[in-house]
């Protein structure tokens, strides 16, 4: 087993390490306070290709590796989780779908300005009463005169209102299959779609820099060609998207770990009490050797999963089992974050504030936890 990185996934790392650091992290903490989506930040990021790393260069992409895109959002989230996932949600979820599923044309049409950062696109699952249980979307898509007439609301949409997103896939009941049940498929919404709204962003916890909205559809028609893929395979689509999107949440949740211990072991020296730094108390020296012990296995665990899926094997499991994982690493690492920097973690001028609230949408996002646990039982055959 070689565990080495390739030169090349060395040198994307390095170009995102470099980058997070002089770029990312000197803008996340006002980026945050003034709810503010990072535009300058995501033109630069089209510039050095990272929109469009795993993609090929047919289609404007970078024909990097799965291991490689884990690398640049871990080095992303390490200076701020909504750049991450600003990244993460477009790649993944955004065009990741024409990627598998579109036709040529429509891989032309939208996959390769994707790809070259140029514009932004989201995916629209979720909806206000289908969650976790994503089989139960109401809204609703019918096949009229040559048109797909959309009505229905979908909601926690990343990237879904920005000045520069193209538009959003959705999933919708386009019918009902010869057993009776609902017939889900993907459709393909342009942002200038008549009767496609969207409402402001949402107020949230953390990912404060990001666009999360909620849409809406009032017979919203696009062309029957808007189809993605086959007409009611959409469950099995996203749930494959959804498997690649794991490996980049996991990506995400371990990097804001990593900042988080970047943090702690830099105030930990830096600190002072009782005539020396607190670093030299084996309570803290602990509490930091913990720490590291569950990142590096959590990124054991993530970059497995992305070597699977670069191999061609079946990499469902291990890309369950590292999202679940590296989200409840990040709580507890941030968590020890905060305690290291005592009463200064809970204070917004220290980054380890931010991360604490940036932490918890990954044990939410892509799958809970419970929903999590769950998937990797099916999986285990139980």
């Amino acid at each position: 087993m070689n565990f080495d990185l390739s030169d090349e996934q060395k040198a994307i790392q390095a170009l995102c390490r470099d980058f997070a650091r002089e770029v990312v992290a000197p803008a996340a903490e006002e980026l945050d306070r003034e709810a503010r989506f990072p535009y300058d930040i995501v033109t630069k990021m089209a510039e050095l290709g990272l929109f469009g790393l795993p993609f090929p260069e047919k289609y404007g992409g970078a024909g990097a590796d799965t291991i490689s895109y884990a690398l640049a959002v871990m080095e992303l989230a390490r200076a701020d989780a909504s750049v991450a996932i600003t990244l993460a949600a477009h790649v993944s979820l955004g065009a990741s779908p024409f990627y598998l599923f579109g036709t040529e044309a429509q891989k032309q049409q939208y996959l390769v300005p994707l790809a070259r950062g140029e514009k932004l696109w989201a995916f629209g699952l979720t909806e206000p009463n289908a969650g976790s249980d994503a089989g139960a979307t109401q809204t609703r898509a019918e096949l009229r005169d040559g048109r797909w007439i959309i009505n229905g609301t979908k909601a926690f949409i990343t990237n879904s209102g920005t000045d520069i997103t193209g538009g959003t896939t959705i999933t919708a009941v386009t019918g009902t299959d010869e057993r009776g049940r609902s017939e889900i498929s993907n459709l393909i919404v342009p942002q200038d779609t008549p009767g496609f709204t969207r409402s402001k962003t949402y107020r949230k916890m953390g990912w404060r820099a990001s666009d999360t909205r909620e849409l809406s559809f009032a017979d919203a028609a696009v062309p029957e060609e808007n189809l993605l893929g086959k007409r009611g395979a959409g469950l099995k689509q996203f749930l494959t998207i959804l498997d690649g999107g794991r490996i980049s949440v996991a990506a995400l949740s371990i990097g804001l770990a990593m900042g988080a211990f970047d943090e702690a072991f830099r105030y930990a020296q830096e600190r002072r009490q009782f005539g020396q730094a607190i670093s030299k108390f084996q309570a803290i020296q602990f509490k930091l050797a913990d720490m590291k012990m569950e990142i590096e296995h959590a990124q054991l665990m993530i970059l497995k999963a992305a070597w699977e899926k670069d191999e061609g094997r079946d990499f469902a499991l291990n890309a369950s089992l590292a999202k679940l994982y590296a989200g409840e690493v990040s709580r507890r690492v941030v968590n020890e974050a905060v305690q290291i920097h005592g009463g200064y973690g809970f204070m917004d001028e220290y980054p380890v504030s931010r991360m604490y609230r940036d932490q918890k949408i990954n044990e939410i996002g892509e799958g809970t936890n419970e929903v999590q646990r769950l998937v990797i039982a099916r999986l285990m055959g139980l």
